[in-house]
């Protein structure tokens, strides 16, 4: 599938050949791409030009992927996918805190990255999640739609964009299980395809922002082995 517009990404990795080939398969899939090979250049031009998504090296010269991270994520939310050799669930946890939306280990195909590039960004074309009402409010937990807030006992969270999503859905239907694959696809726009442990990260996040915020929060999320997670609304 081809990007319906031409959407312009910066591609930040500081190995030239796994850069042109990250940037060769964008480019057939139809988006505007702009290589950089390391942190302080990538930040700059984050800050100065307009992309729709960046793809982070963790590992670079100058600055590293998960400072640069955390400060685009201070002044926006720009989809931002890293890229790194790290496989530990404690890694992922330290890209995901740092503001990624979602996590692809090298070595990694290509054409698997461009998939994920296109999901997330149909993802932040759709506003599903976003209808209805402008604030819903269970216990001490509240989140604002409009302003893409959530506070716990009058704390706020700062929550990353996917994170905020995965809460929004199951806020907007307590109660309900659902699948790793709904949720998936409803904060990361992937089509399932297996994607539990990046799932199961961010939820383990999420618990851990929720737990900080008010200590009981964290009830919120409740797993139904073999199933999914669930809002749950009652203590």
């Amino acid at each position: 599938m081809r990007a319906t517009r031409q959407q312009r990404i910066l591609v930040v990795e500081d190995d030239h050949k796994t850069a042109e080939l990250v940037r060769l398969y964008l480019q057939r899939a139809g988006y505007w791409v702009d290589t950089v090979y390391d942190g302080t250049l990538a930040l700059e031009k984050a800050q100065q030009e307009g992309f729709d998504l960046i793809v982070l090296d963790i590992m670079l010269p100058g600055r590293d992927g998960l400072s640069v991270c955390r400060q685009i994520r201070q002044e926006s939310d720009i989809p931002i996918i890293m890229l790194t050799a790290k496989v530990l669930e404690s890694d992922r946890l330290q890209g995901f805190d740092s503001g990624a939306d979602d996590y692809v280990v090298k070595p990694f195909s290509p054409r698997e990255l461009v998939a994920r590039v296109q999901a997330i960004l149909r993802r932040s074309s759709r506003d599903e999640l976003f209808s209805g009402p402008a604030e819903v409010t269970h216990g001490k937990l509240t989140v604002d739609f409009r302003a893409g807030e959530v506070r716990v006992a009058e704390n706020e969270l700062h929550l990353t964009p996917t994170e905020f999503r995965i809460l929004a859905a199951m806020v907007r239907e307590p109660g309900k299980v659902f699948s790793r694959g709904e949720l998936i696809e409803k904060a990361l726009g992937l089509d399932y395809r297996g994607f539990d442990r990046t799932l199961d990260v961010h939820i383990l996040n999420l618990r851990r922002k929720l737990k900080a915020a008010d200590p009981s929060a964290d009830r919120y999320i409740k797993t139904v082995y073999g199933m999914g997670y669930k809002f749950e609304v009652s203590g």
